[in-house]
């Protein structure tokens, strides 16, 4: 999914939409970015774009060209991408480093080159990358920076103080002169108790309940969040908060339902935004439920989840940041999200 959030400059004027256009010649984006590193202040991103791309490294190679024309026309000053499913570098057995890609086999060096070949074509090659992987192709997230912005400090876990990632690279945080930038990929929440995957979304929310209670700067937290928080996030509630998997039923009624839509998730979402002093920056412009535009996934197009849609992907911003949030678009169309590459919002 894909989403766009654009603060107004301080003085309080819009910020103008600057044209797409073709980036001009420079070094690829370096796939790194150590843990607490340091670099001097300068001009802020204003320009935001958010997308789970279900595995980057099959969109380079299917749909790449396409991403490429929507980036170079919307021209976003960072892309955080979820979902990436490149394994972290380091051999079998060995420790890994989930700031590079995996390159020791001749199948993982391959894959490299093509991840370098799409990120030094424009507009990637204007942009300096940030990885955040797990040890397999799984989960993983990646932080796309223009290279004329300087962060202060990039971290890859919660607590900001270690240069040590979260598990599965679900992190990365990015801190500015004036706000801090979160992007994650939260765990989906499963369909059984035994599976332990309640029990793993607990945690994280308690996590991230605990991060927005004490950061020191505005957040921008965006990403693909796994959760639907009101029955206007979704196109079919009734079918949503009744779904099962094989007639299995939770033993807490409050996890009953389609992963992202039971009532524990979305009560300790809603915890979340209001302890955290949280605004949803789509649902900030649109009131409205929008059965064509408004939700970032969408259920399999053949058998009883045709149609079914969900919101799962947001930008939240503090309370003080609200009133400069110029625009928050998804750009999926119609029940299977078309013209889109996977599920994007801007």
């Amino acid at each position: 999914m894909k989403r766009f959030f654009k603060p107004v400059p301080k003085d309080g004027s819009p910020a103008k939409k600057r044209p797409a256009a073709a980036a001009d010649s420079g070094d690829a984006p370096a796939a790194a970015g150590a843990g607490g590193e340091e670099v001097g202040p300068c001009e802020e991103p204003r320009k935001f774009l958010t997308w789970n791309a279900n595995s980057l490294l099959l969109r380079m190679k299917s749909d790449w060209p396409a991403f490429s024309q929507f980036v170079a026309r919307l021209d976003p000053d960072v892309i955080c991408v979820q979902e990436v499913r490149m394994p972290a570098a380091g051999s079998k057995g060995a420790p890994k480093n989930p700031s590079e890609i995996k390159d020791d086999t001749t199948s993982s060096r391959d894959e490299k080159q093509v991840v370098l070949r799409a990120l030094s074509s424009s507009p990637f090659k204007d942009y300096r990358v940030w990885w955040s992987l797990s040890d397999s192709k799984y989960a993983g997230t990646a932080m796309f920076i223009k290279k004329k912005f300087e962060p202060k400090k990039v971290s890859f876990n919660l607590d900001r103080t270690s240069s040590k990632h979260e598990m599965d690279g679900r992190v990365i945080i990015v801190e500015f002169e004036s706000f801090l930038l979160l992007n994650t990929y939260a765990p989906n929440n499963g369909w059984k108790e035994e599976e332990n995957s309640f029990q793993r979304r607990r945690k994280w929310d308690k996590r991230m309940l605990e991060f927005v209670q004490c950061v020191d700067k505005p957040l921008i937290w965006c990403g693909d969040l796994n959760v639907s928080h009101e029955e206007i996030d979704v196109s079919h509630p009734d079918f949503l908060s009744s779904a099962k998997l094989n007639g299995y039923t939770p033993p807490n009624k409050e996890d009953c339902g389609q992963p992202g839509f039971t009532l524990a998730e979305r009560h300790r979402f809603g915890n979340i935004l209001s302890q955290g002093k949280l605004v949803d920056a789509y649902r900030h412009l649109h009131k409205e439920k929008d059965m064509d535009s408004g939700f970032s996934w969408s259920g399999h197009p053949i058998g009883k989840y045709r149609g079914k849609r969900m919101r799962i992907d947001y930008f939240l911003v503090s309370e003080q940041l609200k009133d400069r949030i110029i625009s928050c678009e998804m750009h999926g169309r119609g029940i299977e999200l078309e013209g889109t590459s996977s599920s994007p919002l801007s």
